[in-house]
């Protein structure tokens, strides 16, 4: 039944359907292995076939692990920047592209908001600190383009400040390209049915109700006004240099496997040869004793 006591319509029944299916598959994910996939049912509904969705993220993965390899090797800097309206699926993307990626290599950049001292900053300042250095690669989960969407929107800046972003942000992101950055912006497309449907699930659900802040709350209200800012921004700020790229975000499955492919396509890169790692023998001193572990250091076995 749905919240106002009606039944729920099957279109409803299925989007539920699919939110736990993938919350249960993400437990999966970090185990897999060829072995395990030929195991996997199928799946059933008009999803992507879970053996499917499996198999294309564990290849898209090893892809992945060649590209920080390359990345390493070659000194290369990578910034993603991963926008869209909340619950559009930024996190779980970027979750499977970091799932088996070195955290010192590929790291996640999600600033809170800004502190008073940050206020009075060079707005682009506090995200500089987090540009990636050579062999780094850092996806930002929302980036400098919160002046245009949820900055504009709730009112958290003036439109004096909004136009001197779309007039900063073309220069900034050349100064980027031109320094060396390869830079990569993903907007992540969902529909308002869609959203409704997932801020529902994160209500009813005590594992994800933290994900439910004030502000997303209030950004159902104003879905007109952020699809108004989103059409601005794009228009403004899709430049030859950081061109955006808009993931159909309707099917979480598809993507993250989209998305992924994707991002793989923007880097050239090749295999980078590693000599075969030995196991030395251990060493033994006859004269070293072990000590016993005190008791009470132990964390209680309660499991």
């Amino acid at each position: 039944m749905s919240e106002d006591g009606s039944r729920l319509r099957d279109d409803e029944l299925e989007a539920i359907r699919r939110e736990i299916a993938d919350s249960y598959d993400e437990e999966w994910e970090l185990d897999l292995d060829e072995a395990r996939l030929d195991r996997l049912e199928p799946g059933t509904g008009d999803g992507l076939d879970r053996r499917t969705y499996f198999r294309e993220l564990l290849r898209l993965q090893h892809e992945l692990v060649r590209l920080q390899d390359w990345v390493k090797a070659e000194g290369l800097r990578i910034v993603v920047l991963f926008e869209g309206r909340d619950s559009a699926g930024k996190g779980g993307a970027i979750k499977r592209i970091t799932q088996r990626l070195n955290p010192r290599i590929c790291r996640v950049a999600a600033l809170p908001a800004p502190s008073e001292r940050e206020r009075t900053q060079w707005y682009f300042q506090r995200y500089v600190s987090h540009l990636p250095a050579a062999g780094e690669i850092v996806l930002f989960d929302r980036s400098w383009y919160n002046r245009a969407g949820v900055e504009r929107v709730m009112g958290f800046c003036t439109e004096a400040e909004v136009e001197e972003f779309f007039r900063s942000v073309p220069e900034f992101e050349r100064m980027l390209v031109r320094s060396g950055i390869v830079l990569v912006k993903y907007w992540f497309s969902i529909t308002d049915a869609e959203q409704a449907m997932r801020f529902r699930m994160r209500i009813h659900d005590p594992l994800k109700q933290w994900k439910l802040s004030p502000m997303d709350v209030e950004s159902r209200r104003r879905w007109e006004d952020y699809t108004r800012a989103k059409e601005d921004m794009l228009a403004r700020t899709h430049i030859p240099e950081a061109p955006w790229w808009v993931v159909e975000a309707v099917d979480k499955k598809r993507a993250r496997l989209n998305c992924i492919s994707h991002l793989l396509d923007q880097v050239p890169y090749g295999t980078v040869e590693h000599p075969p790692v030995v196991l030395p023998d251990r060493v033994r001193h006859a004269d070293y004793l072990r000590h016993p572990v005190p008791p009470e250091m132990f964390v209680p076995a309660r499991y």
